[in-house]
């Protein structure tokens, strides 16, 4: 409306065709953005990437994650920031009639139910489980090498976010190494559909596949292995501290289910011994 006026177009005139007031124009055009308005403006785009990282957060968390930034606000602002965007979390949304949040996949379901690998860093499954303390739930991502079933990564946190999956997928990345082309299949979990875990995939050359809503058997595999730990772990006494299911969850991957814990897949091998075996017969053979 300016650049027509400052052409020789009278305000009124682009006004009436608009079919706008020309007392909020002439308003704006005394005091265009102001210090409010501008904060405003930085807060909601703070906003607006914690939402998109993580899905699942309320406004009380996206204030939370605004805050971490730098940019203090009250719940009510916030609130009034989240509702006029209409930010909410997942599960606040309508449910489907089965109960179901349907996120939209990230990626294409490259395994379907076939979880058989020829050689390690092939496929991997990763998925997360969690369990109550005293202190609160705690929250394990876990990423499992198909080919022998070894647990490659894993993270544990006390909150379910984008950057558990992150963490567990990094670990994994550092103890593999050579992991370019591998295929890395998780459930539609909004943690795995992220930013922040989609740039980690294309940064190692990693592969994402994902099953389909309300289909447990998309990831059987992996459900398989958190059932043993509910089995061994989770469920034997109750836990008073995350501290303390922290350091059994760790001890039971590395000493029972990696070196103990015989495989019938594995030909009665664990999966330590079997990955030890196969790469030396293959170096033997090369």
């Amino acid at each position: 409306m300016t650049e027509l006026a400052d052409d020789g177009i009278p305000v009124a005139v682009t006004c009436r065709v608009l079919k706008l007031a020309r007392q909020p124009y002439y308003r704006w055009l005394a005091a265009p953005i102001t210090a409010r308005d501008l904060e405003e403006a930085y807060l909601a785009n703070a906003l607006f990437d914690a939402h998109r990282d993580d899905p699942e957060f309320g406004y009380r968390l996206l204030a939370d994650e605004a805050a971490r930034a730098g940019l203090v606000a009250c719940d009510r602002r916030v609130w009034r920031i989240c509702s006029r965007n209409g930010w909410w979390s997942v599960f606040g949304k309508k449910r489907t009639r089965n109960g179901k949040q349907v996120g939209p996949p990230a990626h294409d379901d490259l395994v379907r139910r076939v979880f058989t690998a020829d050689a390690p860093n092939r496929l991997w499954l990763w998925d997360i489980t969690e369990h109550p303390t005293s202190e609160g739930k705690i929250y394990l991502c876990a990423i499992k090498d198909v080919y022998s079933n070894r647990i490659v990564g894993y993270s544990i946190s006390d909150r379910m976010t984008s950057q558990i999956a992150v963490d567990a997928l990094l670990s994994a990345v550092q103890r593999r190494r050579e992991v370019s082309g591998c295929v890395v299949h998780s459930d539609r979990g909004s943690q795995f559909r992220s930013r922040k875990v989609a740039r980690v995939l294309a940064r190692h050359d990693l592969v994402g596949s994902m099953g389909q809503v309300a289909s447990a058997g998309d990831n059987a595999a992996m459900e398989s292995f958190f059932s043993l730990l509910q089995k061994n772990v989770l469920n034997r006494r109750r836990w008073a501290t995350r501290e303390d299911l922290r350091i059994a969850i760790i001890t039971w991957i590395e000493r029972t289910y990696h070196r103990r814990r015989r495989q019938q897949r594995l030909g009665r091998l664990t999966p330590v011994e079997f990955e030890t075996i196969m790469t030396t017969q293959v170096a033997l053979a090369a």
